[in-house]
Protein backbone atom coordinates (compact mmCIF):
# COMPACT_ATOMS: atom_id res chain seq x y z
CA UNK A 1 0.00 0.00 0.00
CA UNK A 2 2.50 2.43 0.71
CA UNK A 3 3.25 5.58 2.11
CA UNK A 4 2.24 7.73 -0.15
CA UNK A 5 -1.61 7.72 0.50
CA UNK A 6 -2.88 8.45 4.46
CA UNK A 7 -5.24 5.90 5.87
CA UNK A 8 -9.09 6.68 6.77
CA UNK A 9 -8.06 5.65 10.15
CA UNK A 10 -5.31 8.32 10.08
CA UNK A 11 -7.40 11.01 8.52
CA UNK A 12 -10.25 10.17 11.08
CA UNK A 13 -8.17 10.30 14.02
CA UNK A 14 -6.52 13.52 12.29
CA UNK A 15 -9.56 15.07 11.93
CA UNK A 16 -10.57 14.32 15.60
CA UNK A 17 -7.58 16.39 16.87
CA UNK A 18 -7.73 19.32 18.25
CA UNK A 19 -4.95 21.70 17.77
CA UNK A 20 -5.67 24.04 20.29
CA UNK A 21 -6.00 21.47 23.10
CA UNK A 22 -3.97 18.52 21.29
CA UNK A 23 -6.82 15.94 22.77
CA UNK A 24 -9.15 14.00 20.39
CA UNK A 25 -12.77 14.98 20.28
CA UNK A 26 -15.71 11.81 21.14
CA UNK A 27 -12.47 9.53 22.71
CA UNK A 28 -15.12 6.99 23.60
CA UNK A 29 -16.43 6.46 20.45
CA UNK A 30 -13.39 6.78 18.55
CA UNK A 31 -11.93 4.06 19.01
CA UNK A 32 -15.30 2.63 17.33
CA UNK A 33 -14.67 4.49 14.92
CA UNK A 34 -11.49 3.42 13.88
CA UNK A 35 -12.07 -0.09 14.01
CA UNK A 36 -14.67 0.60 11.40
CA UNK A 37 -12.14 2.82 8.99
CA UNK A 38 -9.99 -0.27 8.86
CA UNK A 39 -12.52 -2.37 7.75
CA UNK A 40 -13.11 0.57 5.33
CA UNK A 41 -9.57 0.96 4.04
CA UNK A 42 -8.91 -2.95 3.58
CA UNK A 43 -12.10 -2.62 1.31
CA UNK A 44 -10.80 -0.07 -0.48
CA UNK A 45 -7.82 -2.28 -0.83
CA UNK A 46 -9.56 -5.01 -2.35
CA UNK A 47 -8.73 -7.30 0.89
CA UNK A 48 -12.10 -7.80 2.27
CA UNK A 49 -16.25 -7.28 0.81
CA UNK A 50 -19.41 -6.76 2.46
CA UNK A 51 -21.37 -9.83 2.67
CA UNK A 52 -24.66 -9.06 3.27
CA UNK A 53 -24.20 -7.46 7.34
CA UNK A 54 -21.33 -9.48 7.78
CA UNK A 55 -17.16 -9.03 6.15
CA UNK A 56 -15.83 -11.54 4.19
CA UNK A 57 -11.78 -11.71 3.38
CA UNK A 58 -11.74 -11.85 -0.21
CA UNK A 59 -7.86 -11.59 -0.95
CA UNK A 60 -5.73 -12.32 2.52
CA UNK A 61 -2.48 -10.92 0.83
CA UNK A 62 -0.94 -8.35 3.34
CA UNK A 63 -1.50 -3.83 2.50
CA UNK A 64 2.24 -3.34 3.83
CA UNK A 65 0.59 -1.34 6.20
CA UNK A 66 1.31 -2.80 9.97
CA UNK A 67 -1.66 -1.79 11.90
CA UNK A 68 -4.61 -2.71 8.80
CA UNK A 69 -2.46 -5.86 8.44
CA UNK A 70 -3.07 -6.71 11.86
CA UNK A 71 -6.71 -6.46 12.07
CA UNK A 72 -6.48 -8.17 7.78
CA UNK A 73 -5.12 -11.44 9.98
CA UNK A 74 -7.30 -11.50 12.75
CA UNK A 75 -10.24 -11.56 10.05
CA UNK A 76 -9.05 -14.21 8.41
CA UNK A 77 -8.33 -15.90 11.23
CA UNK A 78 -12.10 -16.19 11.81
CA UNK A 79 -12.13 -18.37 9.10
CA UNK A 80 -16.08 -17.16 8.28
CA UNK A 81 -17.61 -13.62 7.54
CA UNK A 82 -17.59 -12.07 10.81
CA UNK A 83 -21.08 -9.39 11.07
CA UNK A 84 -19.22 -5.94 10.97
CA UNK A 85 -21.56 -4.61 14.14
CA UNK A 86 -19.29 -8.02 16.18
CA UNK A 87 -16.18 -6.99 14.73
CA UNK A 88 -16.23 -3.31 15.59
CA UNK A 89 -17.68 -3.92 19.29
CA UNK A 90 -14.73 -6.57 19.93
CA UNK A 91 -12.06 -5.96 22.27
CA UNK A 92 -10.82 -2.57 20.91
CA UNK A 93 -9.16 -0.75 23.66
CA UNK A 94 -6.31 1.08 22.94
CA UNK A 95 -6.84 1.25 19.34
CA UNK A 96 -6.75 5.41 19.50
CA UNK A 97 -3.57 5.36 21.10
CA UNK A 98 -2.03 3.16 18.95
CA UNK A 99 -2.82 5.04 16.12
CA UNK A 100 -1.56 8.03 17.91
CA UNK A 101 1.69 6.22 18.46
CA UNK A 102 1.60 5.66 14.88
CA UNK A 103 1.14 8.59 13.64
CA UNK A 104 3.89 10.53 16.13
CA UNK A 105 6.76 7.59 14.46
CA UNK A 106 5.44 8.34 10.87
CA UNK A 107 6.26 12.57 11.70
CA UNK A 108 2.48 13.27 11.00
CA UNK A 109 2.22 14.31 14.93
CA UNK A 110 4.54 15.22 17.90
CA UNK A 111 3.70 14.32 21.74
CA UNK A 112 3.89 16.79 24.20
CA UNK A 113 4.51 15.75 27.97
CA UNK A 114 2.10 17.34 30.33
CA UNK A 115 0.93 17.25 33.84
CA UNK A 116 -2.48 17.45 34.97
CA UNK A 117 -3.58 19.39 38.19
CA UNK A 118 0.04 19.48 38.64
CA UNK A 119 0.39 16.10 39.59
CA UNK A 120 -0.79 12.86 36.75
CA UNK A 121 1.41 13.37 33.76
CA UNK A 122 -0.18 13.76 30.65
CA UNK A 123 0.47 13.38 26.72
CA UNK A 124 -1.04 15.67 24.51
CA UNK A 125 -0.48 15.48 20.40
CA UNK A 126 0.13 17.85 18.11
CA UNK A 127 -0.09 18.07 14.26
CA UNK A 128 3.21 18.70 12.99
CA UNK A 129 1.74 19.69 9.49
CA UNK A 130 -1.52 21.73 9.55
CA UNK A 131 -1.61 21.78 5.82
CA UNK A 132 -2.33 18.12 6.00
CA UNK A 133 -5.53 18.03 8.50
CA UNK A 134 -6.90 21.62 6.56
CA UNK A 135 -6.59 19.60 3.33
CA UNK A 136 -8.77 16.45 4.97
CA UNK A 137 -11.20 19.03 6.64
CA UNK A 138 -11.60 20.88 3.46
CA UNK A 139 -12.51 17.88 1.05
CA UNK A 140 -15.59 17.42 3.87
CA UNK A 141 -16.21 21.00 3.59
CA UNK A 142 -16.19 20.82 -0.28
CA UNK A 143 -18.68 17.67 -0.66
CA UNK A 144 -21.20 19.61 2.02
CA UNK A 145 -20.79 22.52 0.39
CA UNK A 146 -21.24 22.11 -3.52
CA UNK A 147 -23.65 18.53 -2.70
CA UNK A 148 -21.57 16.74 -5.78
CA UNK A 149 -21.35 13.11 -5.01
CA UNK A 150 -17.80 12.68 -3.01
CA UNK A 151 -15.30 9.97 -3.81
CA UNK A 152 -15.69 6.61 -1.74
CA UNK A 153 -12.71 7.63 0.32
CA UNK A 154 -14.51 10.69 1.46
CA UNK A 155 -17.77 9.74 1.47
CA UNK A 156 -16.62 7.39 3.90
CA UNK A 157 -15.03 9.34 5.82
CA UNK A 158 -18.06 11.42 6.33
CA UNK A 159 -20.08 8.77 7.11
CA UNK A 160 -17.31 7.67 10.27
CA UNK A 161 -16.96 11.16 11.20
CA UNK A 162 -21.14 11.40 11.81
CA UNK A 163 -21.11 8.08 12.81
CA UNK A 164 -18.77 9.10 16.14
CA UNK A 165 -20.11 12.41 16.77
CA UNK A 166 -17.63 14.57 15.46
CA UNK A 167 -20.32 16.45 13.67
CA UNK A 168 -20.77 18.85 16.48
CA UNK A 169 -16.90 18.84 16.64
CA UNK A 170 -16.72 20.33 13.17
CA UNK A 171 -19.28 22.07 12.62
CA UNK A 172 -20.71 23.85 15.98
CA UNK A 173 -23.68 25.15 17.37
CA UNK A 174 -26.70 26.66 15.50
CA UNK A 175 -24.73 27.63 12.38
CA UNK A 176 -23.36 24.42 11.95
CA UNK A 177 -26.96 22.77 11.70
CA UNK A 178 -27.15 22.61 8.13
CA UNK A 179 -23.48 21.18 7.52
CA UNK A 180 -23.96 18.16 9.98
CA UNK A 181 -27.30 16.95 8.74
CA UNK A 182 -25.50 17.07 4.95
CA UNK A 183 -22.45 15.86 6.67
CA UNK A 184 -24.82 12.87 7.94
CA UNK A 185 -26.47 12.43 4.37
CA UNK A 186 -23.00 11.96 2.30
CA UNK A 187 -23.44 8.51 4.40
CA UNK A 188 -25.51 7.24 1.33
CA UNK A 189 -22.68 7.90 -1.13
CA UNK A 190 -20.10 4.59 -0.04
CA UNK A 191 -22.34 1.13 0.86
CA UNK A 192 -18.90 -0.45 2.89
CA UNK A 193 -18.49 3.00 4.81
CA UNK A 194 -22.58 3.22 5.25
CA UNK A 195 -22.46 -0.59 6.77
CA UNK A 196 -19.57 0.14 9.05
CA UNK A 197 -21.08 3.56 10.14
CA UNK A 198 -24.59 2.09 11.24
CA UNK A 199 -21.99 -0.74 12.98
CA UNK A 200 -20.27 2.05 15.04
CA UNK A 201 -23.53 3.54 15.40
CA UNK A 202 -25.31 0.41 16.88
CA UNK A 203 -22.57 -0.95 19.01
CA UNK A 204 -22.88 2.78 20.86
CA UNK A 205 -27.03 2.38 21.00
CA UNK A 206 -26.58 -1.16 22.33
CA UNK A 207 -28.39 -3.05 19.87
CA UNK A 208 -25.71 -5.18 18.33
CA UNK A 209 -26.76 -8.09 19.74
CA UNK A 210 -29.43 -8.51 17.56
CA UNK A 211 -29.33 -8.39 12.90
CA UNK A 212 -30.38 -5.86 10.96
CA UNK A 213 -34.44 -6.59 10.46
CA UNK A 214 -35.27 -5.76 6.74
CA UNK A 215 -38.53 -3.31 7.22
CA UNK A 216 -41.70 -4.65 7.13
CA UNK A 217 -43.75 -4.85 3.79
CA UNK A 218 -46.59 -1.74 3.78
CA UNK A 219 -49.79 -2.58 5.77
CA UNK A 220 -48.10 -4.85 8.12
CA UNK A 221 -47.55 -4.92 11.63
CA UNK A 222 -44.50 -5.83 13.87
CA UNK A 223 -45.56 -8.60 16.93
CA UNK A 224 -45.51 -5.73 18.77
CA UNK A 225 -48.50 -4.29 17.26
CA UNK A 226 -46.47 -1.25 15.81
CA UNK A 227 -45.36 -1.11 12.12
CA UNK A 228 -41.51 -1.85 11.42
CA UNK A 229 -39.32 1.51 11.63
CA UNK A 230 -38.16 2.99 7.86
CA UNK A 231 -34.54 2.52 6.93
CA UNK A 232 -32.61 5.46 8.82
CA UNK A 233 -32.43 8.59 6.10
CA UNK A 234 -29.31 8.04 3.65
CA UNK A 235 -29.36 4.07 4.08
CA UNK A 236 -27.89 2.05 1.51
CA UNK A 237 -29.44 -0.71 0.17
CA UNK A 238 -27.73 -3.78 1.62
CA UNK A 239 -26.65 -6.62 -0.89
CA UNK A 240 -27.84 -10.16 -0.56
CA UNK A 241 -25.79 -11.92 1.98
CA UNK A 242 -22.92 -13.79 0.20
CA UNK A 243 -23.80 -11.38 -3.54
CA UNK A 244 -20.98 -9.10 -2.88
CA UNK A 245 -19.08 -12.08 -1.63
CA UNK A 246 -18.72 -13.73 -4.63
CA UNK A 247 -18.55 -10.91 -6.79
CA UNK A 248 -15.42 -9.74 -5.75
CA UNK A 249 -13.53 -13.24 -5.23
CA UNK A 250 -14.61 -14.03 -9.17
Amino acid sequence: MGRSRRTLPEELLLLALDPATGTTAQPQSLDLGLAGAQLVELALAGRIAPDGDRIAVVVPRPTGDPTLDCALELLRRRGAPVRAVHWIGGPRLGLRQTYLSHLERCGMVHAVAGQMCGVLPTTRYQATDTEISREIRARLDSAIRTGVPPDPRTAALAALAHAVGLGKHLYPGNEGRSSRSRLRDLIRHDPMGGLVAHAVMDVQNGVAAQPRRSPAPAGRQSPGGRGAPEPARGVPAQPRRGSMARAVAH
